[in-house]
């Protein structure tokens, strides 16, 4: 078992997280196998690949064929860790995640950076604003978007020893510590950032510290904000989401990505069937992006604290 402590991963974001975690998983675990697309230093696998160059297996500009040998590996007893960016794991080698992971439900591990807009001035063609939507509908994947860097090393543990295939995304770094303490990591399982009656923020990913800023603006309006951090897209907590609906009656989701099939529509699905209450879902609307800051592209599309706060109240006071 790896002991993971927060001040270890303090300060390093996301993808620098995943590579010293993988290396710590590595040396415990013979059959991990680190898959990448002639971008394993880009993706932070070299640190790995220098200690276990026998374990490493660079497929160059080959994505496909990358997700189709990983799939063979895990059928070898072979736990394959498949490395590159977003965009390209899921657009580029989609067919092969779903008949090759997914539909034969192999135990492969994607682990896809660049996530969302933090390939902000790649432009258009190097967000990853799709992906979730797209391994959402694909039966056997888990989906994990952790927040900051510890979270990150919680979550690659938690996906190496669960059996079938996980997608995880990550962003490019310097992400902002959300945990500043331990906490029990579960596939699965919501975790209750803010408690709160009023009206529930439900986050992932990068946005969950904007939400935790929203909720802190909120209380100086006198409004409780309860904050999850719905870090597992698939399975969704479905308990937490309903216990939310129930209890704050109103749902404000934030993400990084199209507001078409992602978290939001994952949250609007359960509330719909079980549960129905007023759904705000933040996030890219049906446009691409072009190109800018993260902070800029975040503005545009509606995901900073300011503009989350001003969602919530306008559902509040409905």
């Amino acid at each position: 078992m790896i002991q993971v402590n927060p001040e270890d991963y303090a300060g390093i974001g996301t993808r620098e997280a995943y590579g010293r975690v993988l290396l710590e998983i590595g040396r415990r675990n013979k059959n991990v196998v680190l898959v990448g697309a002639d971008c394993v230093g880009s993706v932070r696998g070299a640190t790995f690949a220098g200690e276990f160059p026998e374990r490493t297996i660079n497929f160059g500009i080959a994505e496909q064929n990358m997700v189709a040998a990983a799939a063979g590996l895990a059928v070898s007893g072979k736990i394959p860790v498949v490395s590159t960016f977003a965009m390209l794991m899921t657009l580029r080698a989609c067919e092969f995640v779903r008949n090759d992971l997914g539909y034969a439900n192999t135990n492969v591990k994607l682990v896809a950076t660049a996530g969302g807009l933090s390939f902000c001035y790649g432009g258009s063609t190097h967000h990853a604003l799709e992906d979730l939507a797209i391994v959402r509908t694909m039966p056997n994947l888990t989906i994990i978007v952790p927040a900051d860097g510890f979270e990150v090393a919680k979550a690659l543990v938690a996906a190496v020893e669960h059996v079938g295939p996980v997608y995880m995304r990550l962003g490019r770094g310097g992400e902002p510590d959300v945990y500043t303490e331990d906490y029990d990591f579960s596939i699965g399982k919501a975790v209750t950032m803010r408690e709160g009656n009023d009206v529930t923020l439900i986050a992932l990913g990068n946005t969950v510290r904007m939400a935790l800023q929203a909720a802190d603006q909120l209380a100086g309006q006198g409004h409780q904000a309860r904050v999850l951090n719905m870090h597992t897209v698939k399975p969704i907590d479905r308990e937490a989401v309903l216990k939310a609906a129930a209890e704050t009656g109103r749902i404000v989701t934030i993400e990084e990505h199209t507001v078409v099939g992602g978290l939001g529509g994952a949250v609007a699905e359960v509330t719909s069937n079980e549960c129905p209450v007023l759904v705000r879902r933040l996030g890219v609307p049906d446009v691409f992006c072009g190109t800018g800051s993260m902070d800029d592209m975040f503005c545009r599309i509606g995901i900073m604290p300011d503009q989350i706060t001003e969602s919530a109240l306008e559902l509040v006071r409905k």
